[in-house]
């Protein structure tokens, strides 16, 4: 494997905090690419705080062992909150006791390093933009992450406008995501012909507020986009997120890089 540091490059570790697993991994951010193989925990149950920052130190800790990784190299954090001056307003997917939390003190102190937390739809909006769907786009790019909610994160000219929660805009007398999301496909065993018509209606309001540049749709129905993306007519140009699972990781370790800076 070739040497960690070689001069000209940079890398950094990114953590994915998800609501089965927590994956890290090291990630060179010339290219975007992982050095060496993710590595994955299972989200502790219940998902507080302290037992979730457990676990993020013991992924890191299993990262930093691996022979020539770099030991002082920024690390970033994805949460599935909104997270504002380092502080969980909010809690998909893991414990409500989340909200409140100072995560960048608790994160901090678990592994003994500084740390930078993020929106895990944020990081993932950051990867795409950065190494993805939306390299090199100008103006406003809106990545939509389709999954148990909705995740959103919108970029302009390459720059965060971090916790942009369209998940929660109001469509139809309710959140968008309880009747737009993947799970909700799923839960009301929709067909795919009528998820799509469903999607395409949320993705018309938001491109009616928004005027996006681009839209990228990610998420766990992004593996399978020839079954409704066909079916998505809109005026704004729409790509698939390029790097599926790892773009939390991706765009977590990109945050801590730019932090660091």
């Amino acid at each position: 494997m070739e040497q960690i540091g070689t001069p000209g490059q940079q890398y950094a570790y990114g953590i994915d905090v998800g609501g089965t697993g927590i994956k890290g991994g090291v990630v060179d951010l010339s290219t975007g690419e992982l050095v060496g193989e993710r590595y994955r925990l299972p989200t502790p149950k219940p998902a507080t705080p302290e037992a979730v920052a457990d676990v993020v130190a013991e992924v890191l800790d299993e990262l930093m062992r691996r022979p020539g990784m770099p030991p002082a190299a920024p690390i970033g954090i994805a949460v599935p909150a909104i997270v504002h001056h380092g502080v969980a307003r909010s809690a998909a997917n893991i414990d409500e006791s989340f909200i409140g939390t100072d995560l960048l003190h608790l994160f901090s102190s678990k592994t003994g390093r500084d740390v930078v937390v993020l929106n895990d739809a944020d990081a993932a909006g950051l990867a795409e933009a950065a190494f993805g769907a939306g390299r090199a786009v100008e103006g406003s790019v809106l990545m939509l992450t389709l999954g148990t909610g909705i995740g959103s994160a919108l970029l302009f000219n390459g720059q965060l406008v971090p916790n942009f929660e369209l998940g929660h805009l109001e469509f139809k007398g309710q959140a968008a995501e309880v009747g737009a999301s993947a799970s909700a496909r799923k839960r009301e065993d929709l067909s795919w012909d009528a998820y799509a018509q469903r999607l395409g209606e949320y993705l018309e309001h938001v491109q009616f507020l928004f005027s996006p540049e681009l839209i990228i749709l990610g998420g766990g129905v992004s593996k399978n986009p020839e079954k409704f993306v066909p079916q998505l007519h809109l005026n704004t140009e729409l790509a698939v997120a390029t790097h599926a699972n790892n773009a939390g990781i991706i765009g977590a370790a990109l945050h801590g890089s730019n932090a660091a800076r």
